[in-house]
């Protein structure tokens, strides 16, 4: 114990001796800086050694420090917009306090006048600064390249995904011994104070051309490369997926979208609201004059910059410079820091053109703890040519051109055209990445990640699951087991077969999916643009008002929900599918179908037949469907057999087309249905964001309640974005309605002004929904007892309602990000109260990622 004890002793008095002997050598200033004149102090003066780079800035009070171990420094620098350099000696190795006045020079820079009064708030009026950036703003449309007739460069992108200082300890434990080759290609040059070990890399060089009148704009990919490390991980979806992160910055718009949120650009229109700006210095770039601007957010948790910009003072008042970082006070998940870097070179007609941005994060489950993901995106822009007009042929067609052989160049190509030098880190990744997806230790990892995130597990040629499948129940089922799978790559690139089967114990009965298609082109089915037909047969349940989708997905959570929740269908449905997309985001899908429902549980199909009750036991349609769909400029994550679209600022507009078919293939009914619908993601900068979806169908002809459309209502207990979620199943139906869905996330805008509740990082939201609907007389079943009477209760309470009358009106406020993942809404219903078993208020919960 007194060993310890000495021990102690002497590493304290051995780290004191240290700290004396660092604090003897060490140069330490403080002080204030004030004008000469007001004696008022100056904020955001530089002061630093002479001929260095080590230096600080005064604070809001003129305050300073600065220190050095370099015993060299005998020279202290003040330099600040508006005032004449100032140079003092100091005495190195000692702790010094030195107070500066510095005295105004007008002369030093015509272009911008400082005026320094006595310190106050914060305030636009008579802020030089404030001047400077609105001159900033006035002249953005000439400084952007859509200023000139015609513009073409040679672009290069290269995305890279890296782990964050990985221990060189980690290749010496048993499982990372293989990967040593691996863990030993760090990087510690690239980014300082990080070393990164490379796990991705996608690189792409094009030619771009734009043409103003008409406006027109065409990619030509000349290569693409990627890494590539198996079968089940999507590289071309993980590159369109952190592109997507990494849009493209245009400082001349009035935003960006980083991280899938829309961020109000430091020269925007609206700019000197949101931000405050500061000159806080002037320098000379190849005999160009200019100032430099800091800005930072009037509150740092808003979604906004903060950083510096560089104006040119040659009377276009052109971004010569850039570099924006996130503040990391700001509500924003998984990211710990960000910047970007923007430069520019100048044109031989004087304008100036943006020629590198660097896009740095860094990605990580908690800001304070070390580790995680860091990216890169690096974009250059070369070989620069404006007003120079090309064929018109060059200008149409899709927006981007690319092909399989761009994907296959050779080293030669890249050795000539990468605009850019790849790190020797980078280099090595291509060729490691390849070794580890060739390992069956990798392989057997990835199968189990793949269960866990997407709850299939790989043998072979198979995929089985989805494991959330395996197992619910429902009133009518029961207990019900499902098993399933599907066929991978390694079955074939171009076809796909699917299947499951399921057994409810309740109602004893086998239920079964199995479904082929074939692509018509040779790279993977459904990747874009696909071109493929599919067939299908399905025999399951479904609730009515359910969408019908290829396969109908049992999650175990779904089958907890509230009242009463008996009424089923028994569904056979064949179906086959021809979809076509096409490279500008247009599509047709081309559908045939059977359908054959028979109700289950407490629902059934009675009408009259001369005043006679008559129970029908099943309903059979025949349907050719055509469905339309433009979507420009979409951008998603390509799955196996899914896509997860990413916003954008464009709309979404769906048309459908439904013609039931008597007398073909046991069809009974003959009809028209039309939908239109119509989704818009919208950003609101400071306010958030909105999704935005429209939509009103219209059946031309006289069809039975289950060919009616049957509202979405929900009656589970997590928020159904989509559907009405205190409505009941088979409430309502029509056959014309229109609806608006408004989903509005403030992302803290009221929050983050709150001290408590800032900490938490809550953030707001309101959700607005109301359908307008009805039936004609043609399908009321009151005046035409031939079609299906409408459900009712035992006691002959009705169970579904048309909505001639009245919209129905449904509305919620909640608050979403708790825990980063949660979102909770308080629902209001506020029309059909009367109706029975219907909810006023609720509570609804829904699972979430977000940024």
């Amino acid at each position: 114990m007194c060993f310890k004890k000495y021990i102690k002793f002497l590493y304290i008095s051995l780290a004191c001796l240290w700290s004396i002997s660092v604090q003897a050598q060490s140069t330490v200033i403080t002080g204030t800086v004030t004008d000469a004149a007001t004696r008022q102090p100056l904020s955001f003066v530089t002061v630093s050694f002479q001929g260095t780079t080590t230096g600080a800035s005064t604070n809001d009070n003129g305050k300073y420090s600065l220190s050095t171990t370099n015993t060299s420094f005998t020279k202290l620098q003040v330099s600040f917009v508006g005032y004449r350099t100032a140079v003092y000696t100091i005495t190195p190795g000692k702790t010094q306090q030195l107070d500066i006045k510095l005295v105004a020079d007008s002369k030093q820079l015509s272009e911008v006048v400082v005026k320094r009064g006595k310190k106050q708030r914060y305030t636009n009026k008579d802020n030089p600064a404030v001047e400077l950036i609105r001159k900033v703003i006035a002249n953005k449309e000439k400084n952007r390249p859509e200023a000139y007739n015609y513009v073409e460069y040679k672009g290069y992108e290269r995305l890279n995904l890296s782990f964050i200082n990985v221990s060189p300890q980690f290749s010496d434990r048993k499982f990372f011994r293989k990967y040593k080759f691996l863990i030993d290609n760090r990087d510690t040059t690239s980014v300082p104070g990080k070393n990164l070990l490379p796990i991705f890399l996608n690189e792409k060089v094009y030619n771009y051309y734009y043409s103003k009148n008409p406006e027109r704009r065409k990619t030509k990919v000349l290569g693409e490369k990627g890494v590539e490390y198996s079968a089940a991980i999507s590289s071309d979806g993980i590159a369109v997926y952190f592109k997507h992160l990494y849009q493209d910055i245009d400082i001349y718009a009035n935003s960006s979208v980083i991280v899938t949120n829309d961020f109000l650009n430091p020269i925007a229109d609206g700019a000197p609201g949101a931000y405050k700006f500061f000159i806080t210095d002037t320098v000379e770039v190849n005999g160009a004059k200019l100032v430099e601007l800091s800005f930072t957010p009037r509150n740092v948790q808003d979604m906004l910059f903060e950083g510096n910009i560089y104006i040119t003072l040659d009377g276009n008042y052109a971004v010569q410079k850039a570099q924006l970082t996130l503040n990391r006070k700001i509500n924003l998940n998984w990211v710990k820091e960000m910047t970007i870097n923007l430069e520019f070179e100048q044109n031989p007609d004087g304008r100036y053109h943006l020629s590198k941005s660097t896009t740095l994060a860094d990605f990580g489950l908690s800001k304070k703890k070390e580790g995680g993901v860091f990216g890169q995106r690096t974009m250059v822009f070369k070989e620069y040519k404006v007003n120079v007009p090309r064929p018109d042929t060059t200008y149409q067609g899709t927006s981007e051109i690319t092909s399989d052989e761009v994907k296959h160049r050779s080293a030669d190509f890249w050795a000539k055209n990468r605009l850019d030098t790849l790190s020797t880190a980078e280099a090595k990744t291509y060729d490691n990445i390849d070794s580890v997806g060739r390992m069956k230790s990798f392989r057997r990892t990835v199968d189990i990640a793949s269960l866990l995130l997407f709850g299939y597990k790989s043998v072979g040629p198979w995929d089985i699951g989805p494991a959330n499948t395996f197992y619910s129940f429902n009133p009518v089922e029961g207990f019900r087991l499902r098993v399933g799978g599907r066929t991978n790559v390694e079955f074939s690139k171009r076809a796909l077969i699917e299947t499951y089967v399921a057994y409810g114990f309740k109602d004893e009965r086998f239920k079964y999916f199995l479904a082929g298609a074939w692509s018509f082109n040779k790279n993977r089915l459904y990747q874009f643009p696909a071109h493929y037909i599919r067939a299908s047969f399905q025999r399951d349940t479904r609730i009515p008002g359910q969408d019908l989708q290829f396969v109908r997905e049992d999650n175990f959570l779904l089958s907890f929900k509230r009242g009463n929740n008996d009424k089923y269908l028994y569904n056979d449905f064949y179906r086959f599918d021809w979809v076509k997309e096409f490279p500008n985001r247009f599509s047709y899908t081309v559908s045939l179908r059977r359908w054959t429902q028979s109700p289950a549980g407490s629902l059934y199909f009675t009408n009259r037949v001369n005043g006679i009750p008559n129970t029908i036991e099943r309903l059979t349609t025949s349907q050719a469907m055509l469905q339309l769909r433009y979507a420009p400029h979409e951008e998603f994550y390509q799955g196996k057999i899914y896509r997860k679209s990413f916003w954008n600022k464009y709309p979404v507009i769906t048309l459908d087309y439904t013609a039931g078919l008597k007398n073909v293939l046991g069809g009974e009914n003959s009809y028209h249905e039309l939908t239109l619908n119509f989704y818009k993601h919208f950003f609101y900068k400071q306010l958030g964001f909105a999704d935005l979806t429209v939509e009103g169908s219209k059946i031309f002809g006289q069809v039975p309640y289950p060919l009616l459309a049957i509202h979405r209502a929900n009656q589970s207990f997590s928020l159904g974005i989509n559907s009405y979620n205190l409505m009941n199943f088979l409430e309502f139906v029509s056959d014309h309605y229109a609806s608006v869905n408004y989903d509005h996330h403030f992302n803290g805008l009221l929050f983050n002004r709150v001290p408590l509740l800032s900490k938490l990082k809550w953030r707001e939201v309101m959700q607005f929904k109301t359908i307008f609907g009805g039936v004609t007389d043609r399908n009321n079943p009151a005046l035409h007892p031939s079609l299906y009477e409408f459900p009712r209760y035992a006691d002959g309470t009705p169970i579904t309602y048309t909505l001639n009358g009245k919209p129905y009106l449904e509305g919620s406020v909640g608050i979403e990000n708790i825990f980063k993942l949660l979102r909770v809404d308080l629902v209001r219903r506020f029309t059909y109260l009367n109706n029975p078993d219907v909810p006023k208020w609720g509570i609804r919960t829904r699972v979430q990622f977000v940024f």
